[in-house]
């Protein structure tokens, strides 16, 4: 079925925002005509159209908003302190630092390929049309099991969160997370600016707080605290910058660092986010280089100055933190900032953060299922699913697809009958190999858009965005990110740390890729694209279209108008 034309619903009137076309500049650059999509189907218009087509509904805030919400959950004030114990506050914040620079690298990848065609589940599309459609379908499944993983783990984790206030436990685990899929169905059935405006003050809660933790963290090291202790960063000292894992001396702190790293790669995101929402964006070509901007600059900041501050906070020995994680404790009680709290005699606090903290869980996973949801919109679409994801409601969302995501999340219900420790960390374990297969691929098509406009003549300096320090950038990401893929689940094979679960889990994804890609390769007997015959203009016109026929809505109040000056 041809992606012509079904993606896009452009508003009647308005003013050209972009002189000239892009397709034809482009064209002019050597692209015959001949490479074009086929031309608008007349079977696809009325009610098929219809039925097939999304909105473009969110704005700029929304966008940005959605990028950073689906990246900030309950890793960043909880999880983080087992990084503190594994390698100490100077691995800590050296993986981060260092993880972020592989992420910026993967961001100005998807910032110019989806900038330049900003269609729905666009990494997963432009796989298949760059690379090998094998090698797009491949990607597809992968990063729909991804995401679609990540809301069982959000939901238990929201319901560890809620049993943190003694009198919780008197509610049945199973009516929690029950609840929760209701409330996520709820959510995503309903039209696409709905889910952006909760998403919105979700994710605008986690800014809040994380800010408000790191002035925190400033005010009591500086002695603004019920002790008067001016601590500052006595901890880097004593007990030490640097823990030991599994051995002593410096093999031992490099693998604490290398724990420290691979906990990074799978806390720290960004782009993959930003980009499932460019189908719904309106006036994408304005918005999307705004939007990857914003949220890597602003997550790098948080994440940086996150794994800085629990370091000053905590100890890396700290007691209460070690017992917090080996027995699961529920909740914030393993956040390093509740117990600094805690240890600096702080009251209420502990339960305002704790709160936030579930609302970040809730809205993590609100995240997902909308992303796992558009990437099966995409694949099918591309008829590497069903085709009845396709299908849309009146509102723009994709029912079926919705769906088949909130079905998933049933898997949430194996805490009833487990640990919520362990349930927890098989879902780590799962999705961290597949989020950096993930960004391994989006590099892999940049690198064969990179070539193939090269290849047939084009200018980048044409595109409406181009990223600097191309193509290095993207051989960068390629190389970091395929080594931490096969670098997580290393410890397994650590004397006396074999574990079945554990090897599963951490290495599935790996293999399940090339299955998925050989098998689809052998059965629709695909190729690799040359870089002389990839498609680059295919569905550009659609998008030239939408932008000369797009009018801006005026904020319907003063708020409104802040809102989007703020986050414009």
């Amino acid at each position: 079925m041809s992606s012509t034309g079904i993606d896009l619903i452009a508003n009647p009137g308005g003013h050209d925002q972009e002189k000239g076309g892009l397709s034809s500049s482009l064209s002019n650059g050597g692209t015959d005509e001949k490479k074009r999509g086929p031309p608008s189907s007349p079977s696809l218009s009325g009610s098929q159209v219809e039925e097939h087509s999304m909105r473009r509904q969110l704005k700029s805030r929304h966008i940005q908003l959605i990028g950073i919400g689906g990246t900030i959950g309950t890793a960043l004030y909880v999880q983080i302190g087992r990084g503190l114990l594994q390698g100490g506050p100077a691995s800590l914040f050296l993986a981060f630092t260092i993880w972020c620079s592989f992420i910026l690298a993967v961001t100005l990848c998807m910032a110019e390929m989806v900038t330049y065609l900003p269609i729905s589940s666009p990494f997963i599309r432009l796989a298949g049309r760059y690379v090998d459609e094998a090698f797009g379908f491949a990607c597809g499944w992968n990063f729909f099991i991804f995401e679609a993983a990540l809301v069982p783990f959000e939901i238990v984790a929201c319901n560890v969160i809620l049993h943190y206030w003694k009198g919780s436990e008197i509610v049945p685990a199973g009516g929690i997370i029950a609840i929760i899929i209701c409330l996520y169905g709820l959510i995503n059935v309903l039209a696409v600016q709905w889910y952006g405006e909760v998403e919105f003050w979700a994710a605008l809660g986690k800014v809040l707080l994380i800010i408000a933790l790191l002035i925190f963290t400033v005010v009591v090291m500086c002695g603004g605290n019920p002790t008067g202790d001016r601590f500052g960063f006595r901890y880097w000292s004593d007990p030490g910058a640097f823990a030991e894992l599994y051995h002593t001396g410096d093999l031992g702190r490099f693998l604490g660092f290398l724990q420290c790293l691979i906990q990074a790669s799978f806390t720290i995101a960004g782009p993959d986010y930003v980009s499932m929402a460019a189908g719904e964006a309106e006036n994408p070509r304005v918005v999307m280089p705004r939007a990857f901007n914003a949220v890597f600059y602003r997550l790098t900041t948080f994440f940086m100055l996150g794994s800085l501050a629990v370091g000053v906070l905590v100890p890396y020995t700290d007691e209460e933190m070690k017992i917090a994680f080996s027995t699961g404790a529920p909740g914030a009680a393993a956040s390093p900032y509740v117990i600094a709290m805690n240890r600096l005699n702080i009251r209420v606090l502990p339960d305002i953060v704790n709160a936030m903290v579930l609302t970040a869980a809730f809205s993590a996973g609100n995240s997902y299922v909308y992303c796992a949801s558009r990437s099966l919109y995409g694949m099918a679409l591309e008829g590497k699913a069903p085709k009845i994801f396709t299908k849309v409601t009146t509102k723009g969302v994709p029912l079926y697809a919705v769906l088949v995501v909130l079905g998933i999340s049933l898997l949430s219900f194996l805490q009833v009958s487990n640990d919520a420790a362990v349930v927890l960390q098989w879902f780590v374990n799962l999705v961290t190999a597949s989020q950096l297969i993930n960004f391994a691929c989006m590099c892999v098509t940049y690198l064969r858009f990179y070539y193939g406009m090269k290849a047939q003549g084009f200018k980048r300096d044409d595109l409406p965005y181009k990223a600097m320090l191309q193509p290095y950038a993207a051989w960068y990401a390629l190389i970091g990110t395929s080594v931490m893929t096969f670098v997580g689940g290393y410890t397994v094979f650590l004397p006396g740390k074999w574990d079945v679960p554990t090897f599963l889990f951490s290495f599935t994804m790996i293999a399940v890729c090339p299955i998925l890609y050989l098998g689809y390769k052998f059965v629709n007997k695909t190729k690799l694209h040359r870089s002389d015959e990839i498609d680059l203009v295919k569905n550009v016109d659609e998008i030239e279209e939408y932008q000369r026929t797009y009018v801006s809505s005026p904020p319907k109040n003063a708020f409104d108008r802040v809102l989007d000056r703020l986050f414009g």
